[in-house]
């Protein structure tokens, strides 16, 4: 591809691909994705998917092409543990993962259902564990080596996941995963910025010396209090991470999680990574998770906004008629069928010029002199402000209607 940041499909920076800013990153030859919507992700406040929604959705995520799923956690309850034995049930080509605690019992519970890993969490800062956890390191070392060794025996592949990374002393944590490393079990490691708290050049530092140190697959678990989980994310995997883990539209607790949709098409569109997702699926997945989960979005969020690529400014109304045949990706950074989301469409209220009018009019196959469309936009501008909203199609209508009979009966 001569010119990456360019295709038919999306138009990002060339600066993107300079030989400085390559020289940098490090990805793995295959970034792949663990999505935990089911799991962290459910932890959003008032969300509750039941069991067979739980398997809507990894339906889904597998269609979409998703190498992992987390699909819950058996010890919540009865049902979250028929939801995991039902989608392992499926026969799903991505990989069933299932989250324990720092317990044999829960590892047993996870054999159970007959994932094929799981992810053990243990809190890995002094701090957690005396004020939250009421404990010490002695006890995090020591369920963590039982538990990843009882793994082990389960035959489950065996993610080490350590609560709290980024706010813990960087020696004592190293000294953690080297007691599970030399003396207990992991197939790889999971860095866990669980507070949001941490810098992309912090993670891509930390995660330098992980893979230095321990030469384990490393994955990476952000959430999004500062609004860097994406950056984090795609820091770690450019310092040699290799697994995201990630949300449906960034549900999750707090802030959320790191959304899949942002962070596969940043990878993607800026940094020229295929993660072998079918983006075509993004805006469907959005759909369903929050149907499912009873919440809603902002209608500009990234990605899989319903607004994304409605355009009320007149200006960039202008781009779009003037653009969308010869350009279209002048005016937006992807095509709209790469996420499977609706297309361009020109919005009517405060912000809107002539050429939102002249978008309305070609539509009704409608002509009017420029001094009645003048009229029209002034009447469009005036309606909006005082609705404090957009405009609608049959508001529209009534404008014009009024402005074209004013003319008509001046002109009689």
């Amino acid at each position: 591809m001569s010119t990456p940041w360019k295709t038919d499909r999306w138009f990002t920076s060339p600066w993107n691909y300079s030989d400085e800013v390559r020289a940098g990153l490090n990805f793995p030859a295959q970034v792949r994705v663990h999505d935990v919507t089911l799991r962290d992700g459910e932890q959003q406040t008032g969300i509750v998917f039941r069991r067979q929604e739980k398997v809507a959705i990894a339906k889904k995520l597998a269609e979409a092409g998703v190498h992992r799923i987390e699909a819950g956690m058996p010890a919540v309850s009865g049902e979250d543990e028929a939801a995991i034995k039902d989608i392992v049930a499926l026969g799903l080509p991505s990989q069933i993962f299932s989250f324990a605690r720092c317990m044999p019992a829960d590892v047993k519970l996870a054999k159970d259902c007959g994932v094929f890993g799981v992810v053990t969490e243990i809190p890995s800062s002094d701090h957690i564990i005396k004020n939250a956890y009421g404990k010490d390191m002695d006890w995090a070392k020591k369920a963590s080596i039982d538990t990843t060794l009882a793994a082990k025996e389960a035959g489950l592949y065996t993610a080490f996941f350590t609560i709290d990374s980024t706010r813990s002393d960087l020696n004592r944590y190293m000294d953690l995963i080297d007691e599970v490393a030399t003396n207990g079990h992991m197939d790889s490691l999971t860095l866990a910025d669980s507070f949001g708290g941490c810098t992309p050049e912090a993670v891509g530092s930390v995660v330098r010396q992980l893979v230095k140190r321990f030469n384990k697959p490393i994955e990476i678990h952000c959430h999004e209090d500062f609004g860097l989980g994406v950056a984090n994310t795609i820091s770690a995997l450019a310092n040699g991470a290799s697994v995201a883990h990630l949300t449906i539209t960034g549900t999750g607790e707090r802030a959320g999680n790191v959304p899949l949709e942002d962070t596969i098409m940043a990878l993607r569109c800026m940094y020229g990574v295929d993660t072998g997702i079918k983006t075509e699926k993004f805006y469907e997945l959005s759909k369903l998770v929050q149907e499912l989960g009873g919440f809603s979005i902002p209608p500009n969020r990234p990605i899989v906004g319903d607004w994304l690529y409605y355009i009320e400014s007149g200006i960039v109304s202008m781009f779009h008629r003037r653009c969308r045949v010869i350009e279209p990706l002048e005016y937006i950074p992807f095509h709209p069928d790469m996420v499977g989301r609706p297309g361009v469409d020109i919005a009517l209220g405060k912000g809107s010029g002539l050429a939102n009018i002249e978008e309305h009019l070609e539509r009704r196959s409608i002509q009017v002199t420029p001094q009645e469309a003048d009229a029209i936009l002034a009447r469009v501008k005036q309606s909006s402000i005082e609705k404090k909203a957009l405009l609608t199609d049959a508001e529209f209508t009534q404008i014009l209607e009024s402005v074209l009979a004013k003319d008509q009966a001046a002109v009689k």
